[in-house]
């Protein structure tokens, strides 16, 4: 086999197995490291770098690797955009926490936050209890949007943030 089309087809797998293990064990999205999660990718990229490249070490294979990565993220990006069923086997959908004051326990066991994470994350943005969340919902990015509604004027707010326990479950 021609070694840049054996370093393309490599790497294509590697990426491949990537996405798939990603999705299988739970991280959807990696907008938000926390120090493990850093290291394990390092640790990843280097098991997997011979496994890309193989005995071509040249700056050539690396390119074409590079190159294949580039356009199979792409390609998956666009088949995401254009095939909901297909974005929804990579990505799951939103998870409403609270709804109108109340919390949503079969929810939060099956996303696997705890009462205190949640109470924390509304908190984070400024909202003394559940009971004042109008709606609370898990994104497919792992951040937990709050909306909330002053009592006095009665205008609703809606705030976003980070979350540092990225989602567990899958």
């Amino acid at each position: 086999m021609d070694p840049i089309l054996n370093v393309a087809v490599r790497s294509l797998c590697v990426y491949l197995f990537m996405v798939i293990g990603i999705r299988l064990f739970g991280k959807n999205q990696l907008s938000q490291l926390n120090a493990g999660d850093v290291v394990l990718l390092l640790l990843i990229s280097n098991a997997v770098q011979n496994a890309m490249v193989g005995p071509d070490t040249s700056l050539q294979g690396g390119l074409v690797a590079a190159l294949v990565l580039f356009v199979a993220n792409f390609i998956l990006k666009r088949l995401m955009f254009s095939n909901r069923s297909f974005a929804a086997f990579l990505e799951d959908e939103p998870v409403i926490l609270i709804r109108d004051g109340i919390a949503n326990q079969e929810a939060l066991n099956r996303v696997k936050i705890s009462r205190d994470e949640l109470e924390e994350a509304i908190r984070e943005h400024g909202i003394e209890n559940i009971e004042n969340v109008k709606l609370s919902v898990l994104e497919v990015d792992g951040n937990i949007s709050v909306v909330s509604e002053d009592e006095k004027s009665k205008q609703t707010h809606y705030s976003r943030i980070k979350r540092k326990i990225k989602r567990k479950y899958h």
